[in-house]
């Protein structure tokens, strides 16, 4: 791929654009756009996203911003040149799950912080070897993103579709990039994608959680450029 195709970062939720910020060196060269995940449900992020994105571009989403970027594939295939996917999940979500957003949109709109609810979740987050590194950087981003974003973000979490059905349609190059102890998104989950997929690649990285740019920057850093050089 030419340089000259941009490439589309998607953070996970209460995640910023400090999520990718260590492997943005790896990606020299090429146009980058930190897209935001803001809407009442996942089709209206959607809207949102392709009504300020370039014509056409890579894609690149984590968690939540890969379950978007499947959701935004799916909606306009003619504007995604490719598409990675890191540490996410292409299932609808189950009621248990459905009723923890339903809950933490509550505690928002009754005074929790966005940074104090990314405190709560530190330790399934980020692998135990990496905490101590990054705990504070991840609630950071928790900080930056504020209240008013995060509750968006679960709005968008329940709205969330089950994506496998379209899997096997993609016709652009995808690779599946994940931490083995992602404690939300376990290996079986990238797995599964894989396999609907017909031109995927998936890539494992050992002792790396659901963070997996800030915790094995050099490992996603070089999954990028693969994908990109395909």
């Amino acid at each position: 791929m030419t340089a000259e195709i941009p490439v589309v970062l998607l953070p996970g939720m209460n995640c910023t654009p400090r999520l990718w910020a260590p492997v943005l060196p790896a990606l020299r060269g090429r146009t980058v756009h930190h897209g935001e995940l803001l809407g009442a449900s996942l089709e209206q992020c959607v809207e949102n996203l392709l009504a300020v994105l370039p014509e056409r571009f890579a894609l690149a989403g984590l968690s939540l911003g890969g379950i978007v970027a499947m959701a935004l594939l799916r909606t306009a295939p003619e504007r995604v040149d490719r598409l990675c996917l890191l540490d996410t999940n292409a299932r609808a979500p189950e009621p248990v799950q459905l009723a923890a957003f339903a809950r933490q949109r509550r505690r928002l709109a009754t005074g929790a912080s966005a940074q104090e609810v990314q405190r709560e979740l530190l330790d399934v987050l980020v692998h135990p070897r990496h905490l101590s590194r990054l705990g504070r950087e991840v609630v950071r981003m928790g900080e930056e993103t504020g209240v008013d974003s995060l509750a968006q973000q679960y709005a968008i979490q329940g709205t969330r579709r089950d994506e496998r059905d379209h899997l096997p349609g993609i016709g652009v190059p995808v690779s599946v990039v994940a931490g083995r102890d992602d404690a939300l998104c376990p290996p079986e989950r990238h797995e599964e994608i894989t396999a609907l997929v017909p031109d995927a690649t998936l890539r494992l990285i050992p002792r790396t959680g659901h963070l997996s740019p800030l915790e094995s920057p050099t490992e996603v850093a070089k999954s990028l450029v693969a994908w990109l050089e395909r």
